[in-house]
């Protein structure tokens, strides 16, 4: 399949970053000095990640293999003094600097390359569709590859555009469940989630655990939070400029920190080591992320645990993660301890809105900002009052 393009789908950590080096440079000539592959990555970090391996694998050859990555907050005057003396043969890069030093500048040529990449290429559509278009016409008859966790719509687009002949290739989902990761959900009930997340780090003592949130201003937030309760911990998220990013990741490699509170960049491409545990301070919205987050942990064949904050209107969202291979114990944390708790198991006694009416007045009455106790009986008597009202105008 030499003449096929190809569209390549499994999860994070499955080995994709060596697919695509080994025909890389299989096939690189070091003798050309031309650029001969481009790599486009979502984040600096993956940049880097992949830098790093393609640097290695370069150091066995007896021939220079000029490899470079360009990314944001770097000199760019210095880079482009370098490309002029000293052309890079294999090209790893963010988009935005991409078209920077191809489009804008015009001081990268790329249009030889025998290959384009794009790693991690749901994330690069979600945010740089542009960009990619626009490199992607600098080609001529690269061979182009895409690798990607999921297929949404923007991906969907990209290809449709990007991409013709095309080979497909997927890891089956069961594989997805295959690393060695237990699964805990604690409800919130009418509890404060920052109380009860400073009480689970207490319980737990883990040796490096990740605190995902959903937004990075919660992820800043809940680092406050913590660090004023002196625990080792550090904030990884997308407002941090790129020095305070890979001073962090490095401090991070280096077991500075005992918790990283992050934003889903870091579920994406970037390779921590030693992360005994997971705590979902919110579940993600997307079910690929939440697999996306366990799988920081439980690699290199070690066992990893993930421990997620659940709420009623997530039963649903549960049941689609079980579907797809998760196995979910149940647990309460109660004078300082973790213990087992019944959870879903009694939900087949749920009580579902099963009227028009009744699922109207559910849509009409959302859950309040800040829960206290006795919220939820409230709530019901304004959705019982909604629904007989309901009710009442449709009678008339």
């Amino acid at each position: 399949n030499q003449d096929k393009n190809i569209i390549a789908m499994s999860k994070t950590g499955s080995g994709k970053t060596q697919s695509f080096w080994l025909p890389i440079f299989n096939d690189l000539d070091e003798n050309d000095k031309t650029t001969q592959a481009v790599i486009v990555a979502p984040t600096l970090e993956l940049a880097r990640q992949i830098y790093k391996m393609a640097a290695h694998i370069a150091s066995f050859s007896p021939e220079t293999i000029v490899v470079k990555a360009y990314y944001g907050g770097t000199d760019m005057k210095r880079e482009m003094e370098k490309i002029k003396t000293n052309p890079p043969q294999i090209v790893i890069a963010t988009p935005g600097k991409l078209v920077d030093l191809v489009i804008d500048e015009n001081i990268l040529k790329i249009h030889l390359a025998k290959y384009f990449v794009l790693d991690e290429a749901d994330m690069i559509a979600d945010s740089f569709l542009e960009e990619v278009f626009k490199i992607s016409e600098k080609f001529k008859e690269a061979k182009k590859m895409v690798f990607s966790a999921t297929i949404r719509e923007s991906l969907e687009i990209l290809l449709k555009k990007f991409l013709s002949n095309t080979l497909t290739l997927q890891v089956e989902k069961k594989d997805v469940s295959t690393l060695k990761i237990s699964h805990y959900l604690i409800p919130v009930k009418y509890r404060e989630k920052d109380d009860m997340l400073l009480e689970l780090t207490k319980i737990i003592n883990p040796y490096l655990a990740i605190i995902f949130a959903n937004r990075k201003e919660d992820a800043q937030r809940i680092y406050e939070f913590l660090k004023e309760n002196k625990l080792n911990v550090i904030a990884l998220h997308g407002d941090l400029n790129v020095r305070e990013r890979k001073r962090i990741v490095n401090e991070i490699n280096a077991l500075k920190y005992q918790y990283i509170v992050a934003s889903d960049i870091v579920a994406r491409g970037i390779d921590i080591e030693g992360v005994s545990h997971i705590i979902n301070y919110a579940l993600p919205k997307d079910f690929e992320f939440y697999i996306h987050r366990s799988g920081r942990t439980g690699r290199m064949y070690m066992d990893g645990i993930c421990y997620s904050f659940y709420e009623e209107e997530n039963q649903d969202y549960l049941d689609n993660l079980e579907k797809r291979g998760i196995t979910f114990d149940y647990l309460d944390i109660k004078n300082g301890e973790l213990v087992p708790f019944k959870g879903r198991n009694a939900r087949a006694n749920r009580v579902k809105p099963v009227t028009e009416e009744e699922k109207k007045a559910t849509l009409f009455v959302p859950k309040p900002k800040k829960v206290t106790p006795g919220y939820k009986k409230k709530m019901q008597e304004k959705k019982d009052a909604l629904t007989k009202k309901f009710k009442s105008n449709k009678r008339k």
